[in-house]
């Protein structure tokens, strides 16, 4: 089994101590830090993802995996980031928020984990936000992808809301929105002008990656 395959595994298996001993020989040996991504813990979090779908993997299987991922993200951060590597790796940006007058975090936090060990820069703007402040973070961080929950009836038409604003800020187009929570749906995203909707983390991922290959 050769290094990116072992990577493969650890990721797979939700060894997050396997995981980083084989980020930190990465580093230690200089190897090519995209192809430690693209062939060894990235290919991992994917086929994770898939086993999840195929419902052979259940969700405390996923967030294991995903664990293991961001563990040797987290090592590797910074080499990526500088171009340590033989390639520098420019991730993208996605801000996460629950929308105000809704405090529901835990699919917030579980797309934020599979983002992450996607290899997206993530900011967990947190829960019961304020649409105005989501604006500001927007304007701020300068987000690829904007995702917005809301778990509840009540406070779907915060997402449709938050849209409205980007649009009267002309900050629409710089911004590709996805939306999710238990009660939305593909027909609630395209009535108030969303980019996608999804309704599990990792579809969430293959939305973020689908939308951003639009783009380029």
């Amino acid at each position: 089994m050769d290094v990116y395959e072992q990577m493969k595994e650890a990721v797979l298996d939700g060894d997050e101590e396997e995981a980083a001993r084989l980020a930190r020989q990465a580093l230690a040996e200089g190897l090519d830090l995209q192809k430690v991504m693209d062939l060894g813990f990235l290919a991992g979090i994917q086929e994770a993802g898939q086993l999840y779908e195929d419902e052979e993997y259940f969700l405390p299987d996923l967030v294991c995996s995903a664990d293991a991922m961001k563990t040797a993200l987290d090592l590797l951060d910074e080499a990526l980031k500088s171009g340590t590597g033989h390639t520098a790796v420019k991730p993208a940006k996605v801000a996460l928020a629950t929308v105000q007058g809704d405090v529901h975090d835990i699919g917030k936090t579980i797309v934020g984990a599979m983002m992450t060990a996607s290899g997206f820069e993530v900011y967990d703007l947190g829960t019961d936000i304020e649409n105005q402040k989501v604006i500001e973070q927007v304007e701020e961080i300068k987000p690829d992808i904007l995702g917005l929950s809301a778990l509840l009836t009540s406070t779907m038409e915060e997402q449709g809301a938050i849209i409205r604003l980007l649009e009267e800020r002309g900050l629409r187009g710089d911004v590709k929105v996805i939306i999710g929570g238990a009660p939305v749906s593909q027909d609630w995203a395209d009535q108030i002008g969303a980019d996608g909707y999804s309704d599990n983390a990792v579809a969430a991922v293959k939305l973020a990656e689908r939308l951003l290959n639009e783009r380029r």
